[in-house]
């Protein structure tokens, strides 16, 4: 018994929509087998990893702080993935954004001015631009892979950065690490919450998701991207040209992503070290997904990362488990999300065997 794949006429957008609460279903059973394999109790493992975080005023900060570079990039990844702008470089333009910001913050140290943090945020807003342009110039000249071109490109942003503090920018009274010098006060974002590390960062992240929202659904600009990437040779008779669209999706992108690098820098860390992000760029390609492209999707698949973040950091300590065990649950995340889109776009049919002497 033969079984093959058959493109559905229309899918549904209910099943659409239910598809991201399955996948999230279906990781948290993996996750009951995990524990249960690894000796541990599934129903104490489940209270560490995903209660325990936020049982605190000090645990909702940490998961609204988590949230605001997730969200930040995914709503920039998500205007261009509507249009088959494929940015999977948000993890080096948020490197880069963190480099120009946070130079901005060493170059004018002992400034007062209240002008310096705009400044630093408008500074990495260029900066992931910047980075992303990179690739979207090789697609557009030379039609260069985005996806590899953007992906490549993390990792010589990372090593600028490693170089930098290591070198130049390294503090001459850090005792030798490699870090920059603290950020004095004006280029600190200010606190949100008392007695907890959240900022206004995760004020402009919602800002960025409204603004998002805007841009998506009501703009004409929106509009032909959600065009060229739903029908691109509709989009190419109607004469929307297919370089404006790479070229505002990738920097869109870059530039949120940026200046949720100036967040990381001026926020929770105060400086600049070798790794300014645990990895948002990547996992906000989750967040995106998982939101379903959508604002409103992003911001709650953002609170849902960020909590599976804060629930690694958690087991570490109340479960001994490793690290690893994050990237374990974002990775099922995926695998079910996409396992389920599958069955949203294509139906199962069983073939029918061939007839005997045919």
């Amino acid at each position: 018994m033969r079984f093959s794949l058959e493109p559905r006429p229309e899918p549904s957008r209910v099943a659409g929509a239910v598809s991201p609460l399955v996948a999230v279903a279906a990781t948290l059973l993996i996750g009951f087998v995990l524990f249960t394999a690894l000796g541990k109790d599934p129903w104490q493992a489940f209270h560490v990893f995903f209660i325990k975080p936020v049982e605190t005023r000090y645990g909702v900060g940490e998961l609204l702080l988590k949230a605001g570079p997730l969200m930040l990039c995914a709503i920039g990844l998500a205007a261009g993935y509507r249009a088959n702008v494929w940015n999977i470089g948000a993890e080096g333009q948020l490197t880069m954004g963190a480099i120009a910001g946070g130079g901005l913050a060493l170059l004018f140290h002992d400034s007062t001015s209240p002008l310096l943090l705009p400044a630093m945020i408008v500074a990495g807003a260029l900066g992931g631009m910047a980075w992303a342009a990179i690739p979207a110039f090789l697609r557009t000249r030379f039609n260069a892979n985005e996806i590899l071109v953007s992906l490549m490109l993390v990792y010589i942003a990372t090593f600028t950065l490693s170089l930098l503090v290591h070198g130049p920018w390294r503090d001459p009274e850090g005792f030798n690490f490699p870090q920059s010098k603290m950020f004095e006060s004006a280029a600190l974002l200010p606190s949100l919450l008392e007695e907890t590390r959240l900022n206004v960062g995760f004020l402009i992240a919602l800002g960025a998701v409204a603004v998002g929202w805007v841009f998506m659904s009501k703009s004409l600009v929106g509009f032909q991207m959600r065009v060229a990437g739903l029908a691109p040779a509709a989009a190419n008779y109607a004469g929307i040209s297919a370089r404006r669209t790479i070229w505002i999706g990738m920097l869109i992108g870059g530039a949120c992503a940026g200046i949720a690098g100036v967040g990381e820098a001026a926020g929770p860390i105060g400086q600049l070290l070798p790794s300014i992000s645990p990895g948002y760029g990547f996992a906000a390609i989750i967040v995106a997904f998982v939101g379903r492209l959508h604002p409103v999707g992003i911001l709650f698949a953002s609170l849902l990362m960020s909590l599976l973040y804060l629930g690694g950091e958690s087991a570490q300590m109340g479960l001994a488990l490793p690290s690893a065990v994050t990237g374990l649950f974002q990775g099922t995340l995926l695998f079910f999300l996409l396992a389920a889109d599958v069955f949203v776009n294509y139906r199962l049919r069983r073939a029918r065997a061939p007839a005997r002497g045919a």
